[in-house]
């Protein structure tokens, strides 16, 4: 799924008003009777108390319209307008004439405290004060609304956006945004969703289709994608019949140290787990007994050092090296690694020790082969790219490094995010119990294995982030978050393929009634 920016969002909806040969007011229309539908659907003509508070703009177009046909159905609607300037819409000015022609009951200017309206907890608040226009702070007043609605513990839904974000930046007072139990957006979700900083404005979110133009939904590129099932299918290769071992390549995990072997174990056991025809893992001379008999399916070569790695060295060719996972920072270890860059032509991996090692010695960054991927977490990202004032300057700067490097790098999260050169992949599986040890080694060997086979770096690293974090998502379903360990997570790789041609389950049919009823009564 695409994630427009918000010029983009301005650009499809001239284009659709112009193609479609309506106006933006009806384009208002259409969208405000999304909102209404979901919460038709989902409140039946239920009397709560519901609480419109619209902005002067068109968010707040949206807000009246979506007031104006509660009102019609019947429900129990309290309208407000944000009074916080002079201004307003021409879209907010028509709805406005169009609700007070609709019911007596006009709508509460609010324009200081002492206006703000008592609302209960077991209440319902539609926030459509700001919309994606917006691009200073609110003002102190509309900042202490934000906190009484808050403060309220009613639920809260906001139109396209929590009012008081911004699209493209972190606000600078989280007072001044609307705090959502949910989101409901146009067309597209955006970027704020899935950031460390914004995310927490809105708890769940979800994509209103209100019939954009849709040559211009599939022909603009966009600067991020959402990953979904949808997206990593066309890159899974299925097999042949006649396919061997030699079919599926032959990957390298180079790593390990006295007392972190464990790390190697997971890398490969991943990597052969995800599907590579072959593993060998490369290891201090203290690993070898570990290795063949904690994973004997793989192949084991070993340095001639007992406790770390000094000189890195095989006779094998592999398709794909995965290199660091628990390696040590030793000086001979990254006299090593230097050493074995300069004459490197495989594909790499790089993770934990080995970004490490890179960040202590930056000149070896210029080592490294063209799409060489590396997967740090948060601190090691910061020691590669340096410190970030804010999610978005995260973003920036990193992107910044991949175009420097010709680098694929993963920004490891609640919502994983890799990035090549231009371009951001927002991933969606995963959950909070992959934070435990080792689960950044069975990632190096997912994606280690998926460039075996024949993956180009970003394709794997895209998938090979899809697949790892619902292999997690399938294991915690018998395990729960806390009892989550890494090898889980291999185990489950294989659900996690059968996953991606799963449909989704139909609901049974009642006792002498028919799916094929139900579904007929489902459309109506």
């Amino acid at each position: 799924m695409k994630i427009f920016s918000k010029e983009q969002i301005y650009e499809g909806d001239q284009l659709t008003s112009k193609k479609q040969n309506i106006s933006s007011t009806e384009l208002m229309e259409r969208a405000g009777i999304q909102i209404f539908n979901w919460l038709h659907v989902r409140m039946q003509g239920a009397q709560v108390p519901i609480h419109v508070f619209c902005g002067i703009g068109n968010n707040g177009g949206d807000g009246l319209v979506i007031a104006r046909h509660l009102i019609t159905h019947g429900y129990n609607v309290n309208t407000y307008v944000v009074n916080c300037s002079d201004k307003r819409s021409q879209d907010f000015l028509v709805n406005y004439d169009l609700i007070k022609q609709t019911t007596k009951k006009w709508p509460n200017m609010l324009s200081c405290e002492a206006d703000f309206p008592e609302i209960h907890k077991d209440d319902i608040i539609v926030d459509a004060i700001f919309g994606i226009g917006l691009n200073r702070p609110a003002n102190d007043w509309v900042k202490s609304l934000f906190v009484h609605l808050r403060n309220s513990k009613a639920f809260t839904l906001s139109v396209d956006i929590p009012s008081g974000a911004y699209t493209d930046k972190v606000p600078e007072d989280e007072n001044g945004v609307v705090w959502a139990n949910y989101t409901l957006s146009f067309q597209s979700p955006k970027l704020i969703f899935f950031l460390p900083e914004t995310s927490k404005y809105s708890v769940q979110w979800e994509v209103l289709d209100i019939g954009i133009d849709r040559e211009f939904l599939f022909m603009t590129e966009t600067e991020a994608d959402l990953i979904g099932k949808h997206e990593v299918l066309p890159i899974y290769k299925p097999r042949e019949k006649f396919a061997h071992k030699g079919d599926f390549g032959h990957g390298l995990v180079l790593g390990g140290s006295y007392g972190k072997m464990g790390s190697v174990v997971l890398a490969s056991r991943a990597a052969l787990s995800i599907g590579a025809g072959l593993v060998t893992a490369f290891v201090p001379k203290c690993g070898y007994q570990i290795l063949q008999t904690a994973f004997p399916e793989a192949m084991v070569i070993t340095d001639e050092e007992e406790t770390f790695i000094s000189n890195i060295s095989f006779d094998i060719e592999p398709k794909v090296i995965g290199l660091g996972i628990g390696m040590g920072t030793n000086v001979k270890t990254i006299s090593a690694l230097e050493k074995f860059l300069k004459t490197n032509k495989t594909p790499l991996v790089i993770d934990a020790d080995g970004l490490n090692m890179l960040s202590k010695k930056k000149a070896l960054l210029k080592l490294l082969p063209e799409q060489c991927v590396l997967t740090p977490h948060p601190k090691e990202l910061e020691r590669l790219i340096g410190k970030w004032k804010d999610d978005f300057d995260k973003l920036k700067k990193t992107k910044v490094f991949s175009k420097k490097y010709k680098a694929v790098v993963v920004i490891k999260g609640a919502n994983t995010i890799t990035v090549f050169h231009d371009k951001y992949y927002i991933n969606t599986t995963g959950n909070p119990g992959m934070a435990t040890a080792g689960m950044g080694d069975v990632l190096t060997g997912v994606i280690s294995g998926l460039m075996a086979q024949g993956y180009d770096a970003l394709a794997a690293t895209v998938f090979g982030v899809y697949l790892h974090g619902r292999a997690a998502d399938i294991a915690i379903e018998d395990l729960g978050y806390q009892s989550l360990i890494a090898s889980h997570v291999i185990e489950a790789l294989g659900e996690a393929y059968i996953d991606l041609f799963r449909q989704p389950e139909q609901p049974e049919a009642a006792e002498g009634q028919s799916n094929k009823e139900d579904t007929k009564k489902a459309t109506h």
